[in-house]
């Protein structure tokens, strides 16, 4: 929840300027008082300490500001999600290239990345190698979540971001 203005209720605040320079301890009208007259609001942004450190914030921006703060809040609670990039033994050079590519940006949104390559039968070993790697060239954007794992008719791998 934002304090702004006049629901601000202590008696001294303690001043941010618009560029971050101090402005110092003052009262809380003569701080309402310099915000009006530049057109801007007064923001308090804590409200456990005393005197209460408040922040000349230009008009809007201080609603912007708390809703990217609770957009960042949510995306940290929620945590990576995995999704999963599909491949065959038998993959070319270019599509490779290709997945690689989409692996590596996952990653670097946050995402974790599963990584899954069908078997048709005797590819078991060229498959673990290709999964190899992968895993060793996208090292600098992820680490390993669990080891190749080959089962039936495929072999996979998680990597999560760094």
């Amino acid at each position: 929840m934002i304090i702004k203005n006049e629901k601000i209720k202590a008696s001294e605040v303690e001043v941010t300027g618009l560029q971050g320079e101090d402005l110092g301890v003052m009262s809380t009208k003569d701080a309402l008082a310099l915000a009006k007259r530049l057109k801007v609001d007064l923001v308090c942004t804590s409200l456990m300490s005393s005197p209460p450190p408040c922040k000349l914030i230009g008009a809007g921006a201080a609603k912007q500001e708390a809703l990217q703060e609770k957009q960042q809040a949510r995306k940290q609670e929620q945590g990576p999600k995995v999704k999963e990039l599909r491949l065959t033994a038998n993959i070319e050079d270019h599509d490779l290239e290709t997945k690689r590519q989409q692996a590596e940006r996952i990653l670097k949104g946050g995402d974790a990345v599963q990584l899954v390559v069908k078997i048709s039968g005797k590819e078991g070993a060229k498959a673990k190698e290709l999964l190899e790697t992968l895993v060793k060239e996208l090292s600098s954007q992820g680490k390993k979540h669990t080891g190749i794992q080959l089962s039936g008719k495929q072999a996979a791998v998680q990597l999560n971001p760094l």
